[in-house]
């Protein structure tokens, strides 16, 4: 009489901590990896970038990149004002300081990120909604077209990648990033 056989145990394949997971690897793509040196040891490191909605209309020739700048440029600054909602908690604390002060740097960037959005028409304009949620925010386009609307009806795909084009167009104007055309 044969005895069973006993089922190997295999172990799970390691994952590649080189490359991006599964799992974030369904939610975009990534830039081919880049070799630097660390600035504050010096060892040589690999970064992968998250390719972006502006990145890939640069790529594929959708925008200039005077307008890819301006995108940049908005949403520098956006970062800069703390308009994006993310909560951090302060390393240093201040006896008596309440977290309701804004820096000069903070009131410096809230005041050009509204004189941005006065040049798109406006917060509640197509472009200037389209600039807070996709530049700033950094939502998709299509997340954006989904929950955006005027009178009642949401914005198709090829329009809402249109309202983006023109907001960028406006945005390199503004902050000065075309030349301006001299009338003949």
């Amino acid at each position: 009489m044969a005895g069973k056989r006993k089922a190997r145990r295999t172990t799970p394949p390691r994952e590649d901590l080189s490359k991006p997971s599964p799992w974030r690897l369904q939610h975009g793509g990534f830039s081919e990896p880049v070799r630097e040196a660390d600035p504050e040891t010096g060892t040589p490191v690999q970064h992968r970038r998250a390719v972006d909605t502006l990145g890939l209309m640069l790529a594929n020739g959708t925008i200039t990149p005077e307008m890819h700048e301006a995108g940049c440029i908005f949403r520098t600054l956006f970062r800069a004002a703390a308009l994006d909602g993310i909560a951090t908690s302060q390393l240093i604390r201040l006896a008596g300081a309440t977290n309701g002060d804004v820096s000069n740097r903070q009131l410096d960037a809230r005041r050009r990120v509204a004189e941005a959005l006065d040049a798109l028409g406006g917060h509640d304009s197509p472009a200037g909604s389209c600039a807070w949620f996709v530049i700033g925010l950094e939502f998709s386009v299509r997340e954006w077209a989904m929950r955006q609307g005027w009178a009642g009806r949401t914005v198709h795909g090829p329009v809402a990648q249109g309202i983006l084009v023109a907001a960028l167009g406006m945005l390199a104007k503004h902050f000065g990033l075309t030349p301006r055309q001299r009338a003949a």
